[in-house]
């Protein structure tokens, strides 16, 4: 007899409680043994790796935490304002405080009567949602559902609608490690299955029905993108195993081109096609045959390529205006090629599918990475200086003979970086972490100092979240000292005294008009824990302007002298 959605959310949220990822993955594993019906198979893994709808479908059901909290409000007969909004702080999430009150407020007890919802029912649910014109229309299918569901349904079933992470420390890797494991099927062709295919339930069927070789590759669908791993040391073993290329201050991107259809993808795999419109017209006029290029985004002007800082103007624009396409015109410099014609090439080795770019850059007048031999850590010294000169970030060191390790971080492509700078910062906010590191908190809230701004009231805002950088023991002194300064709690969130100093290491500074400080740190990372420093230490928020401006104002060698790419 297949899992009920009751029984489903229960195993979900026994995954939450579980730290081993093995056990987790051996649970799951389990829960996907025991559907015979396909559709309701298809509908357990999609739920869990992608919510209500795949993400391949395009479709939302466009209920947001506010509805969903309103509904909630409404459904407890309680104040939105006054009595949710606070609940949902204590807690830490809407989901989290909608299970709370679900179970608390005698209103709500009163109202529901748990039925039996199988999975596709629940999908049922879902797409009437989406259809649904009106948050009045919305409201009354949530309510119509509530009646027939336990609190813990009700969270996860808030938590799927919203298309993210159901956070219960159970990432899609080790969804596709369940699947490998229920169906007895090599882990890797599981993983090169979900990656062409775009969809974690067809995935699973295909495991399932012992068909996973029928997976086939589809234009206009992105796939993961192979990264690389950082070196703290220019120096490597067997540096002539390796080629270098610049590493650009821009933007990574997989454009995908057949004809005249032409789409961007960022690498958090979302369609930008509309932000980069002179990009989607320079491929159109190629009249090019299916093709999947992997390179970067950068603002290029005057022979030169721009800071970072300026491509943000273009980022999240769904229609640019021509004052902002002549400002900061755009160019896509390809490095790496992954379909040609009509079959996919990540198997073929770096240097093969080099040479079948080259040969397209060539054809079609692209843009295109000039690749350097290294055969010592002199050369690499040489280039990398010379790549800070362009602007640019560091070096990539690429290994010859790899493949396309699509969505792996391993030690085939390693990046040669120098960090953007440092500040001291005070931790704000400290996060619980799950998985190996459940029952400590490691994520931190980082903030900087506003005492002596006249634009602010408080003394610290925050400037980024890292959680890395540190050891594992420096991490339990942390958490030892965390619980001394605990001020709040919010849920899995503790507020703190503002008496921990970190020193963070960034790549760069970011505009976000979004946050209190109007900036963000890009991939911010623990250098240090300043056990020495007080809060008068801390960077400022004049600090964060000035780097940001210095940034902008830094000369960049023009890329006709020693070009890090060339026009084929």
């Amino acid at each position: 007899m297949p899992l009920t959605f009751r029984t489903y959310c229960k195993m979900l949220q026994n995954i939450r409680e579980t730290r081993s990822t093995n056990a987790k993955i051996e649970t799951f594993s389990h829960c996907l043994q025991q559907f015979e019906e396909i559709r309701e198979l298809k509908l357990a893994a999609q739920f869990v790796g992608e919510g209500a709808f795949e993400e391949i479908s395009g479709k939302r059901a466009s209920v947001g935490s506010r509805t969903s909290g309103m509904a909630a409000a409404r459904f407890c007969e309680i104040d939105y304002d006054h009595v949710f909004k606070p609940c949902r702080t204590a807690a830490g999430s809407s989901s989290e405080a909608i299970e709370k009150l679900m179970t608390n407020i005698p209103a709500a007890v009163k109202k529901r009567n748990p039925g039996s919802f199988s999975l596709i029912d629940v999908q049922k649910i879902f797409e009437n949602l989406r259809a649904a014109k009106t948050r009045a229309d919305k409201e009354e299918l949530l309510h119509e559902a509530w009646e027939k569901m336990t609190p813990v349904e009700i969270k996860y079933f808030i938590r799927m609608l919203g298309q993210g992470s159901l956070r219960i420390g159970f990432e899609n890797r080790s969804v596709i490690s369940a699947i490998a494991s229920a169906f007895g099927q090599d882990h890797e062709e599981v993983r090169y299955a979900h990656m062409i295919t775009g969809s974690i339930g067809k995935t699973t069927l295909l495991a399932k029905q012992n068909r996973l070789d029928e997976a086939k590759f589809r234009m206009f669908h992105p796939i993961s993108f192979m990264l690389a791993s950082p070196i703290e040391s220019r120096s490597i073993d067997n540096p002539d195993e390796y080629i270098a290329e610049e590493k650009f201050d821009g933007m990574r991107a997989q454009v995908h081109i057949n004809g005249e259809s032409v789409q961007i993808f960022s690498r958090d795999l979302n369609d930008i096609s509309r932000s980069f419109p002179e990009i989607i017209d320079f491929f159109r006029h190629k009249n090019m045959p299916p093709t999947v290029l992997d390179g970067e985004i950068c603002v290029y002007k005057n022979n030169t390529i721009l800071p970072f800082q300026l491509l943000q103007k273009r980022m999240g624009l769904k229609k640019p205006g021509k004052k902002v396409l002549q400002e900061y015109p755009v160019l896509f410099i390809a490095y790496d090629l992954l379909f040609s014609g009509s079959k996919p090439v990540f198997g073929f080795t770096l240097l093969q599918r080099r040479e079948l770019l080259a040969n397209i850059a060539g054809k079609y007048s692209l843009a295109m990475t000039n690749q350097y031999k290294i055969s010592d850590e002199a050369d690499i010294k040489r280039l990398f200086e010379r790549a800070l000169k362009h602007g640019n970030e560091g070096l990539m060191l690429k290994r010859k003979t790899s493949r396309y390790e699509y969505g792996q971080r391993r030690k085939s492509w390693l990046k040669v970086k120098k960090p953007g700078g440092s500040f001291d910062t005070v931790v704000m906010y400290a996060h619980a972490g799950s998985g190996k590191r459940g029952g400590l908190y490691s994520d931190f809230t980082l903030g900087i100092s506003v005492k002596d701004d006249e634009r602010y009231e408080e003394e610290f805002i925050p400037i980024g979240k890292a959680y890395s950088g540190y050891t594992d023991d420096e991490l339990q002194k942390l958490n030892t000292r965390i619980r001394d300064l605990t001020v709040e709690r919010y849920g899995p969130t503790l507020g703190l005294l503002p008496k921990l100093v970190v020193e963070i290491e960034f790549d760069d500074v970011q505009v976000n008009r979004r946050t209190k400080a109007g900036y963000t740190l890009r991939l911010p990372r623990f250098r240090s824990i300043r056990w020495d420093l007080g809060t008068n230490d801390v960077n400022t928020l004049r600090d964060v302007e000035e780097y940001y401006q210095n940034k902008l104002q830094q000369e960049r060698l023009p890329q006709d002298q020693n070009p890090s790419f060339t026009f084929h």
